[in-house]
């Protein structure tokens, strides 16, 4: 599968961050299972190109993606036969498993983000929400429960108070709401949502690409530990490889050299 093959996604490469559009607008992006495939297929594609740094998503027209399509997905597998395996058909790496390892990954949230729509992202590295954004926990208005560690991400996120809130009510919060409990790093007028994910993209590929993979990996691994000698562990192991790699030498190098 290559870019010009995708029809749900767009790609386009802006300097050394690679953004990828999910265009489904008429359905404002609703999530299928070909959008599944596509995303994981141009990150996975991303991940292997040495002059990209950064990953950013954001949605096409008015929303970024309001959940599942509801047809397509949760109908079919009510319905039983073929469509309800292929609406069960999963590519081969998990997604949290993917964007945890994967470059560092932005959201760039541009307008309603429910379900899946919102879960797909939380275990992104930054997100950055439009004015306009709404957030919504809808798994239990469809008789469903959070997926994709969004139980374990979003509490990492808000906290027990509203992580436990937004997953009981279902409702959706808007911008103003989300900023107070501290659920994105940034909450930016409407048309700035996109530059400034770009910015941020920016400024993180100003780094190494080894150093930023292992902060993912402590991160992701040490966050909510409570061993702390296993953190450590972890830190060493990480920062001796770090010692020995090219990068370190060439920054301390470029230091050296600074009059």
């Amino acid at each position: 599968m290559t870019a010009s093959n995708y029809e749900q996604i767009l790609v386009e490469d802006r300097g050394r961050t690679r953004i990828l559009t999910l265009n489904r607008p008429d359905k404002l992006n609703a999530w299928t299972r070909q959008m599944n495939f596509e995303l994981v297929d141009a990150i996975e594609a991303a991940n292997e190109d040495p002059e990209l740094a950064a990953i950013v998503v954001t949605g096409a027209g008015r929303g970024f993606c309001a959940g599942a399509d509801i047809g397509a997905q949760f109908k079919a597998r009510l319905d039983g036969g073929e469509a309800a395996e292929e609406a069960d058909r999963r590519p081969t790496r998990p997604w949290v498993e993917l964007v945890r390892d994967s470059k560092p990954m932005i959201a760039a949230i541009n307008g309603v983000a429910v379900g899946v729509g919102i879960t797909l992202a939380l275990p992104f590295d930054v997100i950055v929400l439009s004015e306009r954004a709404r957030v919504g926990m809808f798994f239990v208005r469809m008789g469903l429960v959070p997926e994709l560690c969004s139980s374990h991400f979003l509490m990492q996120r808000v906290g027990w108070a509203k992580a436990s809130e937004m997953c009981l009510t279902g409702r959706l919060y808007d911008a103003p709401e989300l900023e107070a409990m501290g659920f994105a790093n940034a909450v930016v007028p409407h048309e700035e949502t996109l530059d400034r994910a770009l910015a941020i993209a920016d400024r993180i590929g100003e780094n190494a690409d080894s150093s930023l993979r292992a902060v993912k990996r402590l991160l992701t691994k040490n966050g909510s530990s409570h061993d702390l000698d296993e953190v450590h562990r972890r830190e060493m192991e990480e920062l001796n490889a770090a010692y020995a790699s090219d990068a370190h030498r060439e920054a301390v190098a470029a230091f050296m050299a600074k009059p």
